[in-house]
């Protein structure tokens, strides 16, 4: 069987994250500079392999002081950790369009265990006879699993941030190429 690799569509993909602010509330932010690749054999999805990057300075919250602190050592630490990179272990099929992806993310140099939904958009060609898939990825971090303790408790006693840490991805891939035999 062949291993073919797909690369991911920038322009047709985005990533997510939403932080409680005041617990009243949700920031929203992301990454503007990302990467990802998927490696399949054959047409099986359990078998992919799953790489994905984001740089840290490209993070987005639509508020330039905000971006620049979560830049600083209070959170993402982009000078000492100027990214985060997630790697798959392995996927599993729940349903024809569902599957649970199991990976390593590291973020501030911790690495961490993750589970994340996968909804599977299916495959389609393109007019430019382009071969593309989609999913849409979602799950949740603790961010003090990560170092990120910063602003917990208001000096009146409210909490600043929730720990928890919702991540959204709606990301598309085009089929690069096929890669060598593989033995099977």
């Amino acid at each position: 069987m062949l291993t073919t690799k797909w690369a991911i569509d920038p322009t047709h993909s985005e990533i997510q994250f939403k932080v409680r602010h005041l617990m009243v509330s949700y920031v929203t932010g992301q990454f503007k500079k990302f990467n990802a690749t998927v490696e399949t054999t054959g047409e099986d999805l359990t078998t992919a392999r799953v790489t994905f990057t984001a740089d840290v300075d490209s993070i987005f919250t639509n508020n330039e002081q905000r971006d620049a602190h979560l830049k600083n050592p209070d959170f993402f630490d982009s000078e000492n950790h100027p990214e985060l990179k997630f790697e798959s272990d392995k996927l599993e099929k729940i349903t024809e369009e569902e599957y649970k992806v199991y990976g390593t993310l590291t973020m501030r140099g911790i690495s961490q265990k993750v589970v994340l939904d996968a909804e599977y958009g299916g495959v389609t060609v393109d007019p430019w006879g382009n071969t593309r898939t989609g999913f849409s990825i979602t799950g949740k971090i603790n961010r003090k699993d990560f170092g990120v303790s910063f602003g917990t408790v208001s000096e009146t006693g409210g909490v600043l941030l929730g720990d928890e840490v919702k991540i959204s991805a709606n990301t598309e891939f085009v089929k690069e190429a096929k890669l060598e035999e593989v033995a099977v």
